[in-house]
């Protein structure tokens, strides 16, 4: 499988151990319409449906909340919604990007031959140039399923102690900047405990999350900071935090201007062999994933999330999934997923 390259001058392993403003943006972006697109799997065929309940198919589109899979093994399922703006313009590009995400998601699962235990969210946040007047589209996954992070919470992390560094009026000490480096770039664990220690754990990243605005997300329990739970959702509002900056995705972030530029910084080295992931969607500028193999099942969970630039746009993207047979086919569903997100987004706009 090809690896995907962040082109900057930084370098960037999985978690075994699995845990503001929200982007309020321009006036012109408003809520976020829900709706879900769920492939299941009925004896020993497998029915799929792109927003429709059609004949013996228990696909469906569900608003505003998706239901919750009740079959004994949980089959493979994709959530998606989209913003709405009181433009109508962007209201049509909204309409756009979530049926072509529908439409792509549907297929990637198809395609995917993935077990029938394998979900994913998806999340995208077109970013416009807010110059031309443009508002920020979103389309993807929200719902009130929970993943968990693994290594993708090493961002949570580093915002959490960036923010408890700004209070204290600091610069990041020499051990706490070392940690910050390979926690991110190279996802060493044993930094990410010293640091996860030094935020106070489940409840200094709680506390530090209501600030940034995830409101979907709880730390894991103890020391076990890869077993939080979050959303694709959630992971944008994270994003937006880091690389909002009032130009880019319009979003207010609690996190200073040289935080966030820190934050990026780190994101853009991920270490060769860990490039894999929402990288596959186009040239990217900032990168964590997450892959953790759980005991109790033996199936994976394989995440994704950061900033990648493509057809003149940029776009914040979170890809979570659980269930995945193993780590390279959860890697493959992952890179997948955000290729459709993308392009989804692209069809929509025109771009």
């Amino acid at each position: 499988m090809p690896r995907h390259r962040i082109a900057s001058p930084a370098r960037g392993s999985a978690a075994r151990r699995a845990v503001s403003p929200a982007l309020t943006g321009l006036a012109l972006l408003l809520v976020l319409a829900l709706s879900a697109w769920v492939v299941t799997r009925a004896g020993s065929g497998r029915s799929v449906g792109a927003g429709a309940l059609t004949g013996s198919s228990r696909a469906a589109l569900v608003s505003p909340e998706p239901s919750a899979t009740t079959s004994a093994s949980v089959p493979a399922s994709v959530s998606a919604s989209a913003s709405a703006s009181a433009s109508v313009s962007a209201s049509a590009a909204t309409t756009r990007a979530d049926q072509e995400l529908s439409e792509r998601l549907a297929a990637v699962l198809t395609s995917s031959g993935a077990a029938a235990t394998a979900s994913l969210q998806v999340a995208v946040l077109d970013v416009r140039d807010l110059a031309d007047g443009s508002a920020p589209v979103r389309s993807g996954a929200r719902s009130t399923e929970t993943y968990d992070t693994a290594s993708i919470v090493k961002v949570d992390i580093l915002a959490a102690l960036l923010l408890a560094a700004q209070d204290e009026g600091r610069a990041l000490t020499a051990a706490e900047s070392a940690h910050a480096t390979s926690m991110i770039q190279v996802s060493d664990n044993a930094s990410a405990d010293a640091l996860w220690q030094a935020i106070g754990g489940a409840a200094g990243l709680d506390a530090a999350n209501r600030r940034l605005g995830l409101t979907g997300t709880t730390a894991g329990e103890g020391a076990l900071w890869g077993l939080t739970q979050t959303t694709a959702s959630d992971q944008l509002v994270l994003l937006g935090a880091v690389f909002g900056d009032g130009t880019d995705a319009g979003a207010a972030s609690a996190l200073s201007a040289a935080s966030r530029s820190y934050v990026r910084g780190l994101m853009g080295g991920i270490a060769d062999g860990q490039d894999w992931g929402v990288s596959a969607a186009g040239a990217v500028t900032g990168l964590k994933n997450g892959w953790l193999s759980r005991s109790a099942t033996g199936l994976w969970d394989i995440n994704s999330i950061g900033r990648v630039e493509a057809g003149g746009h940029g776009y914040l993207l979170a890809v979570l999934s659980k269930g995945n047979a193993g780590m390279e086919s959860g890697i493959a569903l992952v890179e997948a997923a955000a290729e459709a997100a993308v392009a989804a987004a692209e069809a929509a706009s025109g771009a």
